[in-house]
C-alpha cells in the first residue's frame, strides 16, 4: 500500500534565497535546499511559502525556491534543475499524487535526499523520499463530516427532511482533494439524510470557488450546505451566494478546511459555520528534518502536523493572535 493510501488523507521557476552554498555539504557547512512549491493559489499556500522562506533564512539554509504555478511539469523541471545544481536536499509539495517516480529516481541516483511537504506521492517505492511532513487530509475530511453529522438537524435549511450538500473540490488528482473527499464521505455515509448532490473542482482558488458555486446555484435546487476543500474556495462561494441575494452561513451553511485569517474572519462573522484547521507553518519542522537527512540521520517516514477545528466562538477567540 502506498503512503498516500495508508496514512493521508493542502510553476515557472525563479530562484531566490541565499547567494552562496554548494551541493555535497555537510557538518557545519551551509546546507543548500531546492524547494519546488505548488504555486500561490491560496492564502494557505502564501503562508506556507513565507514560513519556509523565513525559517530557511533564520536557520542559515541557502534556499533555492521555485513556483510551479500549479503545473506538474514545472515542478519536475525545477527538481531536475536542483539535481543539476547538486543541492544537498530537495523538498516539494506535489501538485498531484502520481507521475513522480522517474524524477525521484534521478534524485536518488544523485544521492540527494527528498522531503515531501504538505502533500504526498502515490508510489510503490517509498525509498524515493526520506520523509513526508504534512497533515492527515483524510482525518481533516472526517472532522468536517463529523461536524455535519452532529449538526445535521440544523443543516436542513429548507425543512424537506434531507441535507443537500455541494462540494467544492481541490485540484483534481491532488492528495488533499482526494483525501478530504474520502474522509468526508466515509463519515456522512452514516446519515442517510445527508446527500452530496454535486461536486466539482474549484482548483483551490477563490475565483474557482466562486465560479463553481455560481454554477451550482443555477443548476441545483435546495442547497443546504457547501463543503469546500479550502477556505479560499469557501470565500469565493460566499461571494456567489451573496450575489444571489442569499445569506451565507444562514440560508446556506458552509464548512471549509484551512483556517487562514480570511477564513477565520468569515467564520467569526457567521458567514462560515465550521473550519477544520490545516496548519501551513511547516518551515521550522522542514528545516529540522533537512538538517537531519543531510547529516545522514534516521527520521520518521511520516511526520504529522498537529491541528484543531474552529467554531464561530473559537474563531473570535483565536483571531487576535492568528499568525496566518
Amino acid at each position: 500500500m502506498t503512503l498516500g493510501a495508508a496514512s493521508l488523507s493542502a510553476c515557472g521557476s525563479s530562484d531566490s534565497g541565499g547567494d552562496s552554498g554548494s551541493g555535497g555539504s555537510g557538518g557545519d557547512e551551509t546546507i543548500t535546499m531546492g524547494f519546488a512549491q505548488v504555486g500561490a493559489e491560496s492564502g494557505w499556500r502564501t503562508a506556507n511559502t513565507t514560513s519556509i522562506q523565513d525559517t530557511a533564512e533564520a536557520e542559515g539554509i541557502d534556499l533555492k525556491f521555485s513556483d510551479a504555478q500549479q503545473k506538474q511539469e514545472n515542478q519536475i523541471k525545477a527538481i531536475r534543475s536542483y539535481i543539476q545544481q547538486k543541492v544537498d536536499v530537495i523538498a516539494f509539495s506535489p501538485v498531484v499524487e502520481t507521475g513522480w517516480d522517474t524524477v525521484l529516481q534521478e534524485a536518488k541516483r544523485a544521492n540527494i535526499p527528498v522531503i515531501l511537504t504538505d502533500r504526498s506521492v502515490d508510489s510503490e517505492d517509498d525509498s524515493l523520499y526520506a520523509t513526508f511532513l504534512g497533515s492527515d487530509f483524510v482525518e481533516e475530511g472526517e472532522k468536517a463530516g463529523q461536524w455535519l453529522v452532529d449538526n445535521a438537524s440544523d443543516m436542513d435549511v429548507d425543512g424537506d427532511g434531507s441535507v443537500k450538500v455541494v462540494q467544492l473540490e481541490g485540484t483534481t488528482g491532488s492528495a488533499p482533494a482526494i483525501d478530504r473527499e474520502e474522509g468526508f464521505n466515509s463519515v456522512i455515509g452514516s446519515d442517510d439524510a445527508i446527500e452530496v448532490i454535486a461536486s466539482q473542482t474549484g482548483d483551490f482558488t477563490r475565483d474557482g470557488g466562486k465560479k463553481v458555486m455560481e454554477t451550482f446555484l443555477s443548476s441545483e435546487d435546495g442547497i443546504d450546505v457547501v463543503y469546500a476543500h479550502n477556505d479560499d474556495m469557501g470565500l469565493g462561494a460566499i461571494e456567489a451566494i451573496k450575489a444571489e441575494g442569499l445569506t451565507p452561513g444562514e440560508d446556506i451553511k458552509i464548512i471549509t478546511v484551512d483556517a487562514v485569517k480570511d477564513g477565520m474572519t468569515a467564520l467569526a462573522n457567521g458567514e462560515i459555520n465550521f473550519i477544520v484547521e490545516c496548519n501551513p507553518l511547516l518551515g521550522p519542522q522542514l528545516m529540522d528534518l533537512a538538517k537531519q537527512v543531510v547529516a545522514g540521520e534516521e527520521v520518521e517516514k511520516r511526520v504529522v502536523t498537529e491541528e484543531t477545528t474552529f467554531t464561530q466562538e473559537q474563531a473570535k477567540e483565536a483571531l487576535p493572535d492568528r499568525q496566518y
